[in-house]
């Protein structure tokens, strides 16, 4: 059933900072396609969990190492190989740099534990931006902190906009803008959850920044807003879940960012067809027609973007632990989960039709498509161990296996690196390379 929402503006106008290029008038766009590598947690701005480097079908071990604390997100990768990784950790740093041709480290920073729930996104000169507990913060390639902006809640990953700004949405609901210059908001912050105010039935202190963090994970209710949103660069529309306080489920929701010298956020429609809530970012088809979503009971949905209106939805026999890998040409391969076996659809329009399956595999991880229908996921290896497999994304073939070695669990993420480089964390706090 799609409710749509109040369709005013907010009069929210600002005056944008936009940083000009050496040799022209017109604002310098930055945005998560033209870094290179994978820049962000999902790769790019519709989240497709895709990269235009045709993978190798022969892969094996690079090197790997600790990182001294759980991971809960992906590694996100600059065209440059430097690689970017949080990690939850006793004490000491928790946001790590390597270079992803040997591992070495070349620094790392301490911020609050809230910043385990944010994959650092990469500009293109190797900028970082990335979110704890109560603020959003940008380094430069060097670590260097180029300015900490505060927010309401911890930002979950952020993405970048076409005008070349910076949106997340905290796990609190609140909504930012910023400029990747100089940190500044672009516009007023946009509250989800109204901030409790003296007349209010509710209690007067607002939630800590934390609140519900680990939550996110599960996507459950007392995180409202537990994934990153996907962003149609062109219209400016964005898509996230949204678990609003005392509703049954989490809700897809699209709103409007309308960047430029009066930017606004504009409500457009909200559905609440994800029963049981969604671990899951959504993700948008290639032409920005169609959002994909997980919900936690085990089926996968595909909404009209413009309208909010169900397509079909198809139950994949698992809840899915992450989003799906969405290439340009229709190709939905889900994430693994607890008992998540390996498969691939096609969106036909009003259902999904099952390409291949294949349920002699155990997914512990999430899959990554590349050109050359190659594609990436760590699946159960032996009693306890794991591995990544190289398969056909057209047909499900296994190419190549390789053995993590000491890894258990399951990966949290899958990376593809400028060179065809395929990183990917455990959740137990090891990070792998191979080649």
């Amino acid at each position: 059933m799609r409710r749509v929402l109040r369709s005013s503006v907010l009069a929210l106008a600002a005056v944008t900072t936009v940083a000009l290029s050496s040799c022209a008038s017109e604002p310098e766009v930055i945005d998560i396609f033209s870094g290179g590598g994978w820049p962000g947690i999902h790769a790019d701005a519709r989240n497709s969990d895709t990269s235009p480097v045709t993978g190798s079908r022969g892969i094996s071990n690079e090197w790997s190492r600790p990182i001294g604390g759980t991971v809960a997100a992906y590694a996100s990768i600059a065209a440059s190989g430097q690689t970017f990784v949080t990690a939850r950790t006793e004490k000491g740093c928790n946001l790590f740099s390597y270079q992803l041709d040997s591992g070495r480290k070349r620094w790392c920073r301490e911020l609050g534990p809230g910043a385990v729930a944010s994959t650092p996104v990469v500009d293109t000169v190797a900028n970082v931006y990335v979110g704890d507990n109560g603020a959003m913060n940008s380094f430069n390639e060097h670590g260097q902190l180029r300015w900490r902006t505060p927010v309401v809640g911890t930002p979950i990953s952020a993405q970048f906009t076409g005008d070349g700004n910076l949106l997340f949405i905290t796990q609190l609901g609140q909504i930012n803008v910023l400029d990747t210059q100089t940190g500044r908001q672009v516009l007023a912050p946009y509250n989800l959850i109204p901030p409790p105010s003296i007349d209010s039935s509710g209690p007067a202190n607002p939630a800590p920044d934390d609140w519900g963090l680990e939550a996110c994970f599960l996507g459950g209710p007392e995180c409202p807003v537990a994934n990153t949103p996907a962003i149609d660069l062109e219209s400016g529309k964005f898509y996230f879940t949204y678990f609003a306080p005392g509703a049954p489920q989490a809700e897809l929701v699209a709103m409007r960012y309308s960047g430029g010298d009066n930017p606004q956020i504009t409500q457009e429609w909200s559905s609440d067809a994800l029963p049981g809530g969604s671990a899951s970012s959504p993700d948008l088809s290639a032409d920005g027609s169609v959002v994909y979503a997980n919900d936690n009971e085990g089926k996968m949905w595909a909404v009209d973007a413009e309208t909010g209106d169900p397509k079909w939805s198809h139950d994949i026999g698992f809840a899915a632990a992450g989003s799906p890998s969405t290439s340009a040409d229709g190709l939905l391969i889900p994430a693994g989960g607890s008992d998540g076996h390996l498969l691939a659809l096609r969106d036909l329009g009003d259902h999904a039709e099952v390409v291949w399956e294949r349920k002699d595999l155990l997914q512990l991880g999430v899959p990554a498509q590349t050109a050359g229908d190659t594609g990436y996921t760590a699946v159960k290896e032996g009693e306890n161990g794991l591995a990544m497999l190289t398969f056909d994304t057209q047909t499900g073939e296994t190419l190549d296996q390789d053995t993590l070695p000491g890894a258990e669990g399951f990966t949290v993420g899958t990376s593809i690196g400028p060179g065809g480089e395929v990183v990917t964390p455990t959740f137990i706090g090891e990070l792998f390379v191979l080649k």
